[in-house]
């Protein structure tokens, strides 16, 4: 596949010669793709000529047979290793061995990861890199940006003064194995809050070197090449990294035994749309949890409703609540809605959890619905609807706010 395709960008010496995963069904073990996956690699062929990543071990044969068909007899100079994870930095080895003379460049930090994957010194030329260090390769210049955190510790970026390509390791990234012509949001958010987010603080230092480049195309190692509204990209990674909501949207996540708490999130979700908010339910037992986490960090608010379960918190809740907290939720308005038919106790144990949040403000009126909805728990949740109403209003109204998907 050409992933040039469908860009602006005329980049004649820089060849894609990335590789396509149909096969894999979760990514890392833990995130479903049902679209696969793709691993970038790029070839810029110059005076000297530079391989920046491999991909993953299964295939490796692909990858080394694009990489010679590319060269034409030729041997590369180089192969920049940007990061370790071993979907790029699998085929190290192989490289090496297939091109004995080629300079492994990477950082520190990534020459001591090759000697644990690897179990031996594999890269006998090497130069070892840092902020702001430069490779020449004839009319390419090439800028070594530090990127540690984003999403491991020894990452490097590659920034190309000739045609302003950004190789940007796995930050701008997402699932999936199309081009620049499928939309990138989605998958992109439940990507970077689903691996990235944690590190936030990282990626806004990123941002900042980001800020003083002239970018004219972002080079990712997944998914698609960016080229079009570069600043697009930069400002949704500025919102996500500073955990701000991208929308005023209200988020339903919920667990139901019986269907009674269901019952209680439908009701809430029709007074909320009769007042004009726009919300979204999602069933934790039944969606890919991981999308509920990226459309948690895309709203402004979120409200939780479960059942009391083993005197404690249903257990799809529980483990949503610590996906969200692992990724540093906050800055957000959270209701609380519980069931229970004795020993009433989810709504106390969610907000202690929701305690280790940052900037989480708990919603004043608290649902508790005692087995079934009745005319109680429904002037309860007329009540919450009111309050997250306000605030949706406030939300859309507040100085600075922007939809980032319009």
């Amino acid at each position: 596949m050409d992933m040039w395709k469908g860009t602006n960008m005329n980049l004649e010496d820089i060849r894609y010669i990335g590789t396509k995963d149909f096969k894999i069904d979760l990514f890392e073990g833990m995130f479903k793709v049902s679209e696969g996956m793709i691993y970038n690699s790029y070839l810029i062929e110059d005076e000297k000529i530079a391989v920046l990543d491999t991909v993953d071990k299964e295939f490796g044969s692909e990858w080394m047979e694009k990489l010679q068909k590319e060269l034409q007899g030729r041997s590369p100079d180089y192969l920049i290793v940007q990061h370790m994870e071993p979907d790029h930095s699998a085929n190290i080895l192989l490289f090496s061995r297939t091109f004995p003379e080629a300079v492994i460049v990477s950082s520190q930090k990534a020459f001591q990861m090759m000697v644990q994957f690897f179990g031996q010194e594999i890269a006998p030329k090497r130069m070892i890199v840092a902020e702001g260090e430069e490779l020449n390769l004839g009319k390419h210049r090439l800028i070594f940006i530090e990127a540690p955190m984003v999403h491991w510790p020894e990452v490097i970026m590659t920034y190309d003064t000739c045609t302003g390509a950004l190789f940007s390791a796995d930050a701008f990234g997402k699932f999936g194995t199309k081009d620049n012509t499928e939309e990138w949001l989605d998958e992109a958010r439940r990507y970077y809050f689903g691996i990235v987010s944690k590190y936030g603080v990282y990626v806004q230092k990123l941002l900042e070197k980001a800020a003083k480049l002239d970018i004219k195309v972002i080079c990712p190692l997944h998914g698609p090449i960016l080229d079009k509204n570069i600043g697009y990209y930069l400002r949704t990674y500025e919102i996500w990294a500073a955990y701000e909501s991208e929308v005023a949207d209200i988020l339903i996540a919920y667990t139901s035994v019986y269907g009674n708490t269901k019952e209680a999130v439908e009701y809430l979700e029709k007074q909320l749309g009769e007042k004009g908010c726009r919300v979204q339910c999602m069933d934790l037992c039944r969606c890919d949890i991981f999308e509920a986490v990226s459309q948690a960090f895309r709203c402004s608010t979120l409200v939780l409703a479960t059942t009391t379960y083993n005197a404690g918190v249903f257990p799809a809740m529980r483990k949503f609540i610590e996906y969200l907290l692992e990724r540093n939720y906050g800055k957000r308005l959270v209701g609380l809605i519980e069931n229970g038919s004795w020993a009433i106790t989810a709504a106390r144990i969610m907000e202690e959890m929701l305690k280790k949040g940052k900037e989480i403000e708990i919603a004043e009126n608290r649902v508790r619905i005692v087995s079934a909805l009745n005319e109680d728990s429904k002037t309860q949740l007329d009540k919450l609807a009111d309050e997250l109403h306000k605030h949706y209003l406030e939300s859309i109204n507040q100085t600075g706010f922007q939809e980032v998907i319009q």
